[in-house]
């Protein structure tokens, strides 16, 4: 019974010297590879705060060639970091609003949808998007883009896209930039020859979005604006200014410099077969434009109009936003602070030509030093950010329905009371009270 005993002493001892060796092979395996189990720790946690990984993230993106193709670069990268498969489906900005509506209930919409900032109001007042946290990278973003993002104190999307739009030209039809409407209208009335199809000037003059520099230039206004705060009952599309501001707009047509069936598609493409010496668009198009016409291509700010005035474009931020029907909050907002990093920003302005919202992007000499798109920068200079309040939506289809009429030769001024007055009887009808 001793010798049992003391033999099983020994194995205790045995076992109690080799625990004791323990510790030190582990700490030396340790110093070996300390910084790869620290990375390895620092992924485990980040991985253990978020819910388990959903097989894919449904986004809608802007309805166009360049814009798809950069957001299918950055979501093909943004599966190869995390396995899980980005499925961007192209849908034009002004349809997701409604197709959100009805698709997200049924649980058929997306995760994300891409929108300009004037829209947010809307989408919120429907119970469409949800709140985002942007935490540490907030200060990555302009503070005009967070400013446009954010309503009632709440951020409400990832911002992506800071534009306003300035006058490309030919330099290869005409001599340098028209600094003044008068000389723009010069060379509307040289190089316009209609049966050619050929023409010195074209905008999409009955397009509200384009054409309110030459109303706010003049002093019209949508709505009242009281230190940052809208008066949505104080509506100045009506005014002098506008209808001087309508006036001339209807001289284009009457004139015959821009026809009356004129589409967004029939303009770039006569632009683009150098049939055309300048038109009013926005950086989205210099990629196509430069493709088409290299050098030839150059930009500049929109010329003044009569009275001396710079005219006062729209200057908008378009943004990812987060949809209120997501079952996939936490990796939707991942793959938002992943779309607008600093390295996809530029990417995404490489391809697609959109200048970013990110403080770092603009100051980027690819941006800050380029002559197109300097061009733009100082036109947004002279600009002013269409306004993010709910009732705004209840704008664009009443005067883009007066500036149809307008293109027509019916009479500006009873246009545009008509048109305002709808626009009244609208937000009435909506409950909208911002």
């Amino acid at each position: 019974m001793k010798k049992w005993l003391g033999f099983l002493v020994g194995i205790m001892v045995l076992v109690m010297l080799l625990a004791a060796c323990g510790p030190d092979e582990t700490e030396t395996s340790e110093e070996n590879t300390g910084e790869e189990a620290t990375e390895e720790n620092t992924e485990n946690e980040t991985e253990s705060d978020m819910p388990e990984k959903p097989e894919k993230l449904k986004i809608w993106v802007n309805a166009e060639e360049k814009q798809e193709e950069a957001i299918n670069q950055i979501g093909e990268a943004y599966t190869a970091e995390t396995g899980i498969e980005i499925e961007a489906t192209p849908i034009d900005m002004l349809e997701q609003v409604e197709k959100l509506d009805v698709e997200g209930p049924a649980g058929n919409g997306p995760d994300v949808i891409f929108q300009p900032h004037d829209r947010i109001g809307d989408l919120v007042l429907r119970g469409l998007i949800d709140p985002v946290n942007l935490g540490d990278l907030e200060g990555d973003y302009t503070e005009a883009a967070l400013s446009a993002v954010t309503n009632e104190g709440d951020i409400w999307g990832y911002p992506a896209v800071t534009e306003t739009y300035a006058l490309f030209y030919n330099s290869s039809l005409v001599d340098g930039a028209p600094e003044t409407m008068e000389d723009l209208m010069a060379i509307a009335e040289e190089h316009t020859n209609a049966g050619n199809d050929e023409y010195g000037f074209l905008m999409e003059a009955a397009n509200f979005y384009f054409t309110y520099p030459f109303f706010s230039g003049n002093g019209a206004y949508v709505f009242a604006n009281n230190d940052g705060v809208y008066d949505i009952e104080d509506i100045g599309l009506n005014n002098e200014g506008a209808v001087e501001g309508g006036k001339l707009i209807q001289s284009w047509f009457d004139n015959g410099y821009i026809p009356q069936d004129l589409t967004p598609d029939i303009m770039n493409g006569l632009f683009k077969e150098g049939k055309v010496a300048s038109v009013i668009n926005g950086p989205w198009m210099v990629r196509e434009y430069q493709e088409a016409l290299g050098d030839d291509l150059q930009a500049a700010i929109l010329p003044k109009l009569d009275n001396g005035e710079n005219p006062k474009s729209f200057v908008g931020v378009k943004a990812y936003l987060l949809s209120y029907y997501s079952d996939n909050k936490e990796w939707a907002e991942d793959f938002m602070a992943f779309v607008t990093n600093s390295e996809n920003a530029m990417l995404y302005y490489d391809v697609a030509g959109e200048m970013p919202a990110r403080k770092d992007s603009i100051e980027d000499p690819a941006i800050a030093d380029d002559p197109i798109y300097s061009a733009f920068a100082e036109q947004a200079t002279f600009g002013e950010p269409m306004p993010g309040v709910p009732a705004m939506q209840q704008v664009w289809d009443p005067i883009n329905n007066g500036l149809s009429f307008i293109s027509k030769g019916e009479p500006v001024e009873e246009v545009l009371n008509e048109a305002v007055q709808t626009i009244k009887d609208n937000i009435a009808a909506s409950g909208a009270t911002q």
